[in-house]
């Protein structure tokens, strides 16, 4: 049965999630390419702008400016339909850019035909098109661009409105084809590192923010495997913890033991010991599979924390415990089983660590409630700080090691918390868990 369940819960694990995070991620990286050729677009129309004013004034040459501009018009309102478009969405297809992409090829194939076809320096624009496509577009309609710019270069040399230069400039750098060609390269390459660089970077991060869901969908999976066997073990534990309660209860009322004091106190012990172990099986049948269901009850933070650090107190030798509960404003709260077993977790390494003094904090700032555990210990090695919260990072040095700290960790991440960790200069460990009060809150 456990391991069914073991089964389907991570292959629901390994599949959606990090199907979701994929897209996600490429969503992401879409997003912000669609918005740099928004950016370029602009840049583009200002240049085209600039490029016409100073052939038709500078120049003298004759061009059809009423006809240019209203090409130029519909590069605008497309633009500015595109800005309102992706700044409301953030899912980006590879169709869409490559349909944003084709209106930019039609743009420029248009302005060309209505100033020189190919005889225009300025035609090697293309080549930018083309580039960009590669970069941002999929395999095949990057040679569906590549054949239409091709086709509208082939059709510009053969009908395009011829354009005419005045015979002043005609030889060396004096020549304007010259002279267009090398803006038209510079304008191409600067362009192209500017961009590129910005593209490529988005797509790093695309592929970062991928490596770190893959890392996370394993991280997950390995919580639900340890908390199929914890509650499998739970259920094993159940029987001959409840055979040794009654053993326990049926000494004590024995005339031997009844009329030894010591012997008495130390059933007691036992049945304490015993009781918290049938506890912490409760807690983890409760919680297995669920940081939050069943086993959630409503109370206040103060209340749930200053009960925590009793009970802790009580079952463990800790010589010195700092509780200083600084939270001003009490608020109702829903916590659980897994949140309760993440507290004493850190509480339960800080005692380790420094089992005659540690001080607990707890906090509120805002919209987050943060709780400070400090110990007097060796503090962390450096790996192991780099490495916080991975499994099996531990300074105990015995095999499954760690595994408290990787718990704790994820229980937070999923409440959009985080925890940090850090040595203090004078000696000791600092680890600090901050949770948003909305995850948890009743109000």
């Amino acid at each position: 049965m456990n391991m069914r369940r073991l089964s389907d819960l991570s292959e629901n694990l390994n599949t959606l999630p990090l199907a979701q995070g994929e897209s996600g991620a490429e969503s992401n990286a879409g997003h912000s390419n669609m918005l740099l050729l928004i950016q370029l677009r602009w840049i583009a129309v200002v240049g085209q702008i600039t490029t016409i004013a100073v052939v038709i004034f500078g120049f003298g040459i004759a061009l059809p400016l009423r006809d240019l501009l209203k090409v130029l018009a519909c590069l605008v309102l497309f633009n500015i339909a595109s800005h309102l478009r992706w700044r409301a969405s953030r899912v980006v297809t590879n169709r869409e850019l490559f349909l944003a992409l084709l209106v930019d090829a039609a743009t420029l194939t248009g302005l060309l035909y209505l100033t020189g076809g190919t005889t225009n320096p300025f035609a090697f624009l293309y080549l930018l098109q083309v580039i960009l496509g590669a970069v941002l577009l999929e395999a095949w309609s990057t040679w569906v661009f590549v054949a239409i710019t091709s086709t509208c270069l082939a059709c510009l040399s053969l009908y395009a409105k011829p354009l005419v230069l005045p015979t002043a400039h005609l030889n060396g750098l004096s020549n304007l084809y010259i002279e267009g060609m090398l803006l038209c390269f510079a304008l191409n390459a600067s362009l192209l590192v500017f961009f590129v660089s910005r593209i490529n970077n988005n797509l790093r991060s695309g592929a970062a923010m991928l490596a770190d869901l893959r890392q996370h969908a394993a991280e997950e999976a390995h919580i639900v495997r340890m908390g199929l066997l914890a509650s499998g073990a739970a259920h094993e534990l159940g029987t001959p913890l409840a055979t040794l309660s009654v053993i326990l209860g049926d000494w004590r009322r024995m005339p031997e033991f009844r009329k030894n004091t010591q012997l008495l106190d130390e059933l007691g012990e036992m049945q304490a010991q015993l009781k918290r172990c049938k506890t912490i099986v409760s807690g983890v049948l409760m919680s297995a599979g669920e940081a939050r269901g069943e086993s959630s009850i409503k109370t206040t933070i103060c209340t749930f924390l200053n009960e925590l650090v009793l009970e802790w107190r009580a079952t463990r030798p800790v010589v010195v415990l700092e509780y200083n509960n600084l939270i001003e404003q009490d608020m109702p709260v829903v916590f659980d089983s897994a949140l309760k077993q993440m507290i004493c977790n850190v509480l339960d390494n800080a005692f380790e660590a420094s089992p005659s003094w540690l001080r607990f904090e707890a906090m509120r700032e805002g919209g987050v409630l943060r709780l400070v555990v400090t110990d007097a210990g060796d503090g962390f090695p450096a790996p192991m700080l780099t490495h916080f919260g991975k499994p099996y990072q531990s300074t105990k040095g015995r095999p499954g090691g760690g595994l408290g700290l990787f718990f704790t960790v994820n229980v937070v991440r999923k409440l959009g918390g985080v925890v940090h960790a850090r040595n203090l200069g004078l000696g000791g460990a600092l680890v600090q868990v901050t949770l948003p009060l909305a995850a948890i809150s009743l109000e």
